[in-house]
């Protein structure tokens, strides 16, 4: 079981760089090197392949097997990080926006694969909590490693040396992939069923998504990797801004809201694995998520206080801690919750299928993260939180009443 957990933790690690280099330090480099706000707004631009990743799933769920597609995705990612370090942002900021969109892409068709091997190495409950534990740990500490560590390395050695860094550790890993004993006896790779249906699907492509679709429990997940987020999304997106405006200053809310954050969301998402290994899922959910709709009121009581002062800033960060400590333990639960339902798909299909729950989601918590801005400024912020409140609401009783009669109610032993 530790071998499966440090295989899938290290691919998760460094799945999660380049999400950290471009949220975290491109914005600051690219600011710091004269910018404008219009260049740096456009590098939203590289998260493109992460929504259209649903379309080649089918293909790495068919075409060779894990270990192929995994070290030619890192060997490719490495590839990207000689060519960056090759260009100046300076100079050559579209050559670089171009590489970090192929890293991207290939991080993309990497984290295809890793799931497909997630969902074939991990066995029973117990397994399943701390793999998810693994992925969600170690694409958020992927990511702090870019946008910390990295950033302090480019103020001492610059760019080129950096992505060069980079590069030696990608080609590590994938000689570390292509050695490893974890994928020796390949059943993660659809065999003769998985072959047979092949020529099948890709004249009739829309028999997949008959497949997927068809997949117990697919449905309800669904609508719950659609909607899980969306009052989290917005608070999490909009409360810090009120901080800015009215208790704490840039630096004080980077600190808290970064690092701080960061940390307490990194320590959720372990507490999430480790209870899984001893508690049924339904049960976790309902009361996590009931903690979540009861953390967001006092959060949203906060908002009532526009005068700054100590016992404000340390409610305000109290606030924050429990927000991103919960949901880093309710992603675990909600990536844990969808790998069990693909694993009831056919093992020919459980890559896309995954995928596509896992477009969703990702979709679920940008779009509604794009209109919270324009909710606030349109109602204000007090009415805006109530409605991030009612949605909050809403997930916790869709939760127990899946508990009670619908996807998350336990089978009787």
């Amino acid at each position: 079981m530790n071998d499966k957990l440090f295989f899938l933790g290290l691919l998760y690690f460094v799945q999660g760089i380049p999400y950290g280099l471009q949220s975290l330090l491109l914005p600051v480099y690219l600011r710091g090197a004269g910018h404008s706000l219009t260049h740096i707004g456009l590098t939203k631009i590289l998260y493109f392949p992460w929504v259209l990743k649903v379309l080649w799933a089918p293909l790495v769920d068919r075409v060779g097997t894990k270990r192929c597609w995994l070290v030619a995705t890192v060997s490719g990612l490495a590839l990207t990080c000689l060519s960056s370090a090759a260009l100046a942002p300076e100079a050559h900021i579209w050559g670089v926006v171009g590489t970090l969109l192929a890293m991207n892409a290939l991080a993309s068709i990497q984290d295809i694969t890793v799931d497909g091997a997630a969902v074939g190495l991990l066995k029973g409950r117990s397994e399943l909590g701390l793999g998810n534990m693994a992925q969600v740990v170690g694409y958020k500490a992927g990511s702090v490693f870019a946008g910390g560590g990295l950033l302090a390395v480019i103020d001492v050695a610059g760019w080129g040396p950096m992505f060069m860094l980079l590069a030696f550790v990608y080609f590590g890993v994938a000689l570390f992939v292509w050695g490893a004993p974890v994928l020796d006896n390949e059943l993660l790779r659809g065999q003769a069923e998985g072959r047979r249906g092949v020529q099948s699907d890709a004249v009739h492509p829309w028999r997949v998504w008959r497949k997927l679709l068809s997949v117990p429990g697919t449905p309800w997940t669904m609508i719950y990797v659609l909607t899980y987020k969306l009052g989290e999304q917005g608070a999490v997106t909009m409360f810090p801004l009120f901080l800015l405006d009215h208790h704490m200053t840039a630096r004080e809310l980077g600190f808290w809201n970064g690092m701080i954050a960061m940390c307490f969301s990194i320590c959720g998402s372990s507490l999430g694995g480790l209870l899984l290994s001893q508690f049924s899922i339904g049960s976790l959910m309902r009361r996590v998520f009931v903690m979540r709709t009861v953390s967001m009121v006092f959060q949203s009581s906060l908002l009532t206080v526009l005068e700054p002062s100590p016992l404000m800033k340390g409610m305000a960060v109290l606030s924050l801690s429990i927000q991103h400590f919960l949901g880093g333990l309710i992603t675990t639960l909600t990536f844990t919750t969808m790998m069990h339902c693909t694993q009831r798909a056919e093992e020919s299909v459980q890559a896309t299928h995954y995928s596509f729950l896992s477009t969703l989601e990702v979709l679920g918590k940008l779009m509604f993260g794009a209109l919270a801005g324009g909710l606030v400024d349109w109602v204000g912020f007090p009415t805006a939180f109530l409605l991030f409140l009612v949605l909050s609401a809403g997930t916790a009783l869709h939760i127990w009443k899946a508990t009670d009669t619908g996807a998350l109610r336990e089978e009787p032993k």
